[in-house]
């Protein structure tokens, strides 16, 4: 149940509409008992037993005061008009309870909407906060289709089964109070036989309810399992059918797909018994106070009239639909505790790369880059050893080697994707640990190898660089970016949606786009990962062009396997199974015949 009070919290700044739901609940209530005890009188005037009474005590807010007064009103009725009249004037009174019960009951609800749908959207608000503050290293080991499903289907299971037990939880125990008042005020030796029963059908409930939470977790982590199999074969697509691999590829998903099914079978089996045995409890308690309570009066050692046992019955009866939908809360607020869990792992994930207590804020480069003894490793696996380098500010700095040498890691570190353990990377003799993370990154642009676009407009794909940029300034980008032109003979120009991922647009355009959104930040760092590998010759000639622009007057780390790409770098580091070992010009390198030139030669072959 700690997870359903944490989720609970979230209802905090709706305390006004909380307020206001448990101010019409109570309301509700009571105008239902009080439409529920009229039955009392109506009895009485219907089998001739209905007592008189002509001097009531004075009216205030006792029991036993409203009661007289109302009887004495009643008395006088009968008296000027018969008893037709009276009972027509209780079935008149029983309606306008009634109209107002609803009415009441109406805007309990009325005030309930507001907060079931606000914590949800709040907490669906401070998930998508949590996992775009979270390091990279937290994606590398879990799976995308997990997430999804923690933010999509947990999420629904909590508005479904913990936010729809919100009017319960508020309005039921309101409810239970105020009749089992009634009930102990109508004759407290019966009621304390009630008090004794219901204790035991609530420790058999919790021991199903118990079992439902386990069961649900185990079928919302396999749901997460199965939205990481449909993202896969979405994002594989091509790969499947090339290798004709469907029917493979479904048997895969048909199992997993049985499983859940297997496992929500089970669930939905528990939690459907959950009705009819909180009602069997119920009516077992029911039968027993109606047989002894008809002992104690048939017996006549009972103060208890016929019709006030049968009223006793009757809102006895009405105590049952609230412990029954609270005792149906009770199971939903354990299914749904299992994907509050899974929502509360990632909203309890520390961030390991987070701004130093005292960190310093930076906004220009001017010296150097610098590596001092950077080991690092993943998951126990080293990738790069005891790294010591130093980039000038103006340098063009190209890093090359094979897959896997260490490469791209060592870019990820300058902008604290990942976070050094062994050793210091140093901006301007600074260690970045102790600098502002966004200032820091605001110091760099980056253009990957796959182009990271948005379904969006290119126009705000562009924008992503600077926020606060004209349209004059987003076009400047693209003419740098020789992509001014292309952009133009789109069908709505700079307001095209480009589709998931940029999918309208050829390799060559979206990568443009990319460097555009890179000029128009003006980083003085630049980090080029592989950023033309994957383009024909035509089009790697355009962005080549545009990256020439984009590195004028900038510091540049340019990683590449395609070494014809970076002949021209100021310096060219070769790294080999994650070490440093050849450093120099391109003519330097050749002229030392090492690793660098085994690699050129490598691909001047191929």
């Amino acid at each position: 149940m700690k997870d359903f009070f944490r989720i609970l919290k979230y209802v905090k700044p709706y305390l006004g509409y909380a307020g206001l739901n448990i101010f019409f609940n109570i309301f509700n209530i009571l105008f239902s008992l009080v439409s529920i005890t009229m039955i009392i009188p109506f009895l009485g005037l219907l089998f001739g037993t209905q007592q008189k009474v002509y001097n009531p005590i004075d009216l205030g807010f006792s029991a036993t005061a409203i009661k007289e007064n109302f009887y004495a009103l009643i008395t006088s009725i009968i008296d000027d008009k018969g008893k037709a009249e009276a009972l027509v004037f209780v079935c008149i009174l029983i309606l306008v309870m009634f109209f107002f019960r609803n009415l009441c009951r109406y805007l309990a609800l009325y005030f309930l909407s507001p907060i079931r749908n606000g914590v949800v959207c709040d907490l669906r608000n401070d998930l998508n906060k949590k996992i775009l503050s979270l390091p990279i290293s937290f994606f590398t080991e879990k799976r995308k289709g997990d997430i999804t499903a923690r933010m999509t289907t947990d999420l629904v299971e909590i508005e479904w089964s913990v936010m729809s037990s919100l009017e319960m939880f508020f309005k039921d125990p309101i409810n239970i109070i105020i009749f089992l008042i009634t009930l102990i005020i109508i004759s407290p030796q019966l009621t304390l036989f009630v008090v004794i029963l219901f204790p035991i059908t609530g420790f058999l409930i919790a021991l199903i309810g118990k079992s439902l939470k386990k069961s649900s977790a185990k079928g919302q982590n396999k749901m997460g399992q199965l939205l990481s199999i449909i993202d896969e074969n979405l994002s594989g697509l091509r790969i499947i059918k090339a290798f004709d691999a469907e029917k493979r590829i479904h048997e895969k998903f048909a199992k997993e797909s049985a499983a859940y099914k297997n496992i929500m079978t089970r669930l939905l089996r528990k939690k459907d018994l959950s009705s009819p045995m909180s009602e069997f409890l119920s009516t077992i308690v029911l039968v027993m106070v109606m047989w002894f309570g008809g002992k104690l009066v048939l017996g006549g050692n009972s103060p208890l009239s016929p019709e006030e046992f049968i009223g006793y019955i009757v809102i006895f009866s009405q105590i049952i639909p609230p412990v029954k939908s609270f005792t149906s809360a009770y199971y939903f607020i354990q299914k749904g505790s299992a994907s509050a869990a899974r929502i509360h792992e990632i909203l309890d994930t520390e961030n390991d790369i987070q701004d130093a207590p005292n960190a310093k804020s930076i906004s220009t480069f001017v010296e150097e880059i610098k590596f001092k003894g950077v080991t690092f490793s993943y998951e126990n696996k080293e990738v790069l050893k005891d790294i010591n380098l130093s980039i000038k500010k103006g340098e063009t700095v190209a890093l090359v080697g094979q897959s896997g040498s260490g490469k791209s890691t060592l870019a990820d570190l300058i902008s604290r994707f990942y976070d050094v353990k062994i050793g210091a990377v140093q901006i301007d003799g600074e260690n970045i640990k102790n600098l502002k993370i966004a200032d820091l990154r605001k110091l760099m642009g980056i253009v990957n190898q796959e182009s990271i676009l948005f379904n969006d407009s290119i126009y705000n794909n562009i924008l992503l660089g600077k926020a606060t940029a004209t349209k004059q300034d987003v076009e400047s980008a693209a003419m740098v970016a020789n992509a001014h032109d292309f952009i133009l003979q789109c069908e709505n120009g700079y307001q095209t949606n480009i589709g998931d991922s940029g999918v309208k647009l050829s390799g060559g355009q979206r990568q443009r786009l990319s460097i555009a959104r890179a000029i128009l930040k003006n980083p003085p760092i630049l980090i080029l990962d592989e950023a033309t590998s994957s383009l024909d010759a035509r089009s790697e000639k355009l962005v080549q062009d545009a990256l020439n622009n984009l590195m004028k007057l900038r510091t540049s780390i340019v990683i590449a396997h395609r070494l014809s790409t970076v002949q021209h770098a100021d310096r060219i580091i070769v790294l080999h199974e994650g070490e440093i070992v050849e450093s120099g010009t391109h003519q330097q390198l050749i002229a030392s015949c090492g690793h660098y030139k085994k690699l050129y030669d490598l691909e001047d072959f191929s």
